[in-house]
């Protein structure tokens, strides 16, 4: 699995991310052995990014400080040869969040994208009713959508839902499971896009790897839901799970 091939390398994952779920992301990677640093100052980012083993760059709490950041870290990891994950949080609700994240597509070659499908159709210029940093609504072919996006900026994208999708621009890996309750987690995608960033940094094909964790994520969902009976608990075995499967 792929979580146990994180858990060999024990990866440095440089995170700058949002304030509302920076520890349930830094427990997250900790429980499968990764090493997270959680670091958003602009004068120190390129050189934590240069000896981190994947970036993480996730725009749910945006402000003016963090975008230079964002750009100067994902900037020195293409020069280093570090993976870098876009979580695009909220892009499609308001003109900030889509300027943004234009930006950081135009100047920063992401290894991966990481979103749900109101994100999906707000980074490709679909009609959708975004709601806040939840997905929202709307009718898109999300396959289709995601390929084109994959091409357009060379990358991965990893739509993440009932049913979570995996595709190259080529390659398209479906993976079903999970449980809904994950929805009622704060952070529980975003730290999704955590460790996919660690699963970047392993041996192996990178949608591959991405889709067995994928898969085991929803696994995870799953039995945290059959082992709680309340949201409290069930957080705690999401983390409890991760480091279950990082032991093996």
């Amino acid at each position: 699995m792929t979580i146990d091939k994180i858990k060999q390398k024990h990866p440095l994952i440089h995170c700058i991310t949002n304030y509302v779920v920076a520890n349930f992301t830094a427990n997250g990677l900790l429980a499968i052995g990764a090493s997270p640093v959680m670091a958003d100052e602009v004068s120190e980012v390129e050189e934590m990014t240069a000896i981190a083993n994947g970036l993480l760059i996730n725009i749910g709490t945006l402000n003016q400080m963090k975008v230079p950041a964002m750009l100067a870290a994902g900037k020195a990891a293409n020069k280093h040869g570090v993976p870098v994950v876009l979580d695009p949080v909220g892009v499609g609700a308001t003109s900030y969040r889509k300027q943004v994240i234009q930006d950081l597509l135009q100047q920063v070659k992401f290894t991966l994208i990481r979103c749900n499908e109101g994100e999906l159709a707000a980074i490709a210029g679909v009609a959708w009713q975004a709601k806040g940093v939840d997905s929202g609504q709307g009718t898109i072919d999300t396959v289709a959508v995601a390929q084109e996006v994959a091409q357009k900026y060379d990358t991965i994208v990893v739509v993440t839902g009932e049913t979570d999708i995996v595709t190259d621009g080529t390659i398209v890996e479906k993976i079903a499971g999970g449980h809904e309750r994950m929805t009622a987690v704060t952070g529980s995608g975003c730290l999704l896009s955590a460790l996919c960033t660690a699963a970047l940094t392993v041996e192996g094909e990178s949608t591959a790897n991405l889709a067995a964790l994928l898969q085991t994520y929803k696994q995870i969902a799953l039995e945290a839901a059959n082992n709680s009976t309340y949201i409290g608990s069930f957080q705690v075995e999401i983390l409890n799970g991760l480091e279950k499967y990082a032991r093996g």
